[in-house]
């Protein structure tokens, strides 16, 4: 096989064999090109492609203000390509002398044109598979499919993801905490009418500390749900992002979201996510998920239905009062259900019983009479909002926690992360999972192309 390279002008820039194949066939395992001749034709040629396009550019990049440049020599370069490592000269020039100025004495202008020695589209196949699949299996999956036997070890692959996730966090919005800081409330009423309601669910999720391995710390992840586009998850380790309100404000502005736009939050009532809902638009509101609230009524019932075996008017008591105070949330009736609350635990304190778990049972309706209170502003009537087709529990959380945490951090096998490099993952892993890496980079590399079914009506049109 003959590689031919034309200019503009139709005139030949260079010819080179890259490769000399003999095929015979007896088999379909001879048809076509085998994955090791294929790597093998793809190295070369992209060796010999990129050689010829660095000389062309370094030949149109040799003069400094008319005048051109000496040379003082070169030094080895690797350019990290998808098809292969390409090795290269790096010429060094000499700088005209300047003076009173304490300007370098050379220049290498190879360093312009590839700063990070590795190809954006290698940059973005590493980063999404590093974000799907540890770090050793996407190297792996690399030197499986891709002429890049020499560096694709987990190593580099982590470095390269982490590279990227630190671009990501340098680009986040300015110090802004809420669309309100700063603004005057008389321009929310200049802007257009927002597309609905956009949904946000928080919750956490927790992964063994490597620095200390008997403790775990907390990852905050979540996932917004706008009734008009796609859907986007957002994720940070909580304690070490020192302003996740900016994280979660720079989230909604990518999604499109206005400062009149409804927002709502659900979360499970802890007040780390609770926080972070709080004054960061003027028309948000938080709501308790309805599900960790029939959770934790679930388990006082358990505690009454084992309190009936030694008394059983008591443990039917409770269980009738347990009843209402669902009722009542479910309603929205917040002033009625803390009352019966109070009356629970007056009543359960009254007791006097043989039940061995009655201090946990009084232990529990206490965290429940508190956690109702300190969430009582998100409390609201479930029953209507049921009703109306709108989202009252953050299950869809749930599922999120599992996709964005469990199943890239091996939750049950107790991988061991540090705090910077599970932030810097997070950041990379939620872009995939929503698809939205893509774009990224199309900005960063304006022609760069990495869509497949583009490059598919490329090729028809073409």
């Amino acid at each position: 096989m003959v590689l031919q390279m034309l200019d503009d002008d139709g005139e030949r820039i260079a010819t080179e064999t890259v490769a000399d194949l003999v095929k015979v066939t007896k088999g379909a395992e001879d048809l076509g090109l085998s994955l090791s001749e294929a790597k093998s034709l793809l190295a070369k040629l992209q060796q010999a492609m990129v050689e010829t396009q660095v000389e062309l550019w370094l030949s149109e990049n040799r003069e400094l203000d008319g005048r051109r440049l000496r040379s003082k020599g070169s030094y080895p370069v690797t350019f990290h390509t998808l098809f292969g490592d390409v090795r290269l000269k790096s010429p060094r020039y000499f700088l005209p002398r300047t003076d009173g100025a304490s300007s370098p004495a050379t220049v290498s202008p190879l360093r312009t044109l590839i700063p990070d020695h590795i190809a954006p589209e290698r940059l973005y196949l590493e980063t999404r598979w590093a974000s799907l699949v540890p770090y050793a299996a996407a190297a792996e999956l690399l030197a499986d499919v891709l002429p890049i036997d020499c560096g694709a070890n987990a190593t580099t692959v982590r470095q390269h993801a982490l590279r990227t996730a630190r671009r990501i966090e340098r680009e986040l919005t300015e110090e802004r905490v809420s669309f309100m800081q700063d603004a005057c409330p008389r321009d929310w009423m200049n802007l257009p009418v927002p597309d609905g309601r956009i949904v946000i669910g928080l919750d956490g999720g927790y992964i063994r500390d490597r620095d200390d391995r008997k403790k775990n710390f907390e990852l905050i992840v979540g996932r917004s749900l706008p009734e008009v586009g796609a859907q986007r998850y957002i994720g940070f380790v909580h304690g070490y992002d020192r302003r996740p309100q900016r994280r979660i404000l720079d989230h909604l502005k990518k999604q499109g979201v206005q400062a009149n736009q409804d927002i709502t939050f659900i979360t499970d009532g802890g007040e780390e996510v609770r926080s972070l809902a709080e004054m960061i638009a003027p028309a948000s509101e938080h709501v308790l998920d309805w599900f960790h609230i029939t959770m934790r009524i679930t388990v006082l019932r358990q505690f009454a239905q084992g309190l009936e075996n030694h008394d059983e008017q008591a443990g039917q008591d409770l269980h009738e009062t347990l009843r209402r105070i669902k009722w009542h949330l479910w309603h929205g009736n917040v002033y009625r259900a803390r009352d019966e609350i109070a009356g629970l635990r007056f009543d359960a304190e009254g007791l006097e019983t043989g039940y061995p778990n009655m201090r946990k049972f009084l232990t529990a309706i206490g965290e429940f009479q508190t956690y109702i209170a300190s969430n009582r502003a998100g409390l609201i009537n479930y029953g209507e909002r049921y009703r109306s087709g709108e989202r009252i529990s953050s299950a869809f959380v749930e599922a999120t926690v599992n996709a964005v945490i469990s199943k890239r951090f091996a939750k049950k096998q107790q991988m061991q992360w540090s705090r910077i490099g599970a932030h810097l993952l997070l950041q990379t892993r939620t872009q995939t999972l929503d698809g939205s890496p893509r774009s990224t980079f199309r900005q960063w590399y304006r022609g760069m192309a990495n869509d497949n079914h583009e490059n598919g009506e490329m090729v028809r049109a073409a």
